[in-house]
């Protein structure tokens, strides 16, 4: 039985994305995010209408300083009193999941998609996506990237500048490049 490209996500296969839809998806993403990041700073109430449509969830009180980048928005889901800084860059060919009382500094980078290692099938366009949860009461400096897969727990916080591989427990400070608590 064949997988869908959907199907090959969910389960870390390798995939690429130009077919099943996935191309029109994203086009439907990058309009809102086009609207959104070309609003004026005194449109706050059409930013708000903007926000809603461009994610899977977003809870009350959520924030986003534009730019904002990402690959679908769909496959975002964001909790209450949530605020993003400028140049937030999410990579959602996948899950990523953001608990409530979340800030993010500016330019950080959240990315569920990774490549292949072996030349041949990066020329194929092949990749492979992991979900990426985030707890709540986090906080992520600025210049953070956090890769495919990880999870960070609730109330803690990471040092800007870092690049986080792994896991995150609750209720620490992590920062470096790997991230280390």
């Amino acid at each position: 039985m064949m997988l869908s490209m959907r199907e090959k996500i969910k389960k870390g296969m390798l995939f690429t994305d130009l077919t099943e839809g996935l191309p029109e998806e994203r086009l439907r993403g990058k309009e809102l995010m086009y609207d959104y990041n070309h609003t004026r700073p005194s449109e706050e109430n059409k930013r708000r209408e903007l926000i809603a449509q461009m994610f899977g969830k977003i809870g009350r009180n959520a924030w986003i300083e534009p730019p904002i980048s990402f690959s679908y928005g769909k496959n975002i889901y964001i909790g209450d009193n949530f605020y993003a800084n400028f140049n937030l860059t999410i990579v959602d060919d996948y899950t990523v999941t953001i608990g409530n009382n979340v800030m993010v500094a500016p330019n950080v980078t959240i990315s569920v998609t990774g490549h292949p290692v072996h030349f041949s099938l990066r020329m194929q366009g092949e990749m492979f996506s992991f979900p990426v949860t985030i707890g709540n009461n986090v906080w992520i400096g600025s210049q953070v990237v956090i890769n495919p897969g990880v999870t960070i727990g609730d109330n803690s916080v990471i040092g800007a500048g870092s690049v986080v591989t792994k896991d995150i427990p609750p209720d620490v400070v992590a920062a470096g490049v790997p991230c280390r608590v």
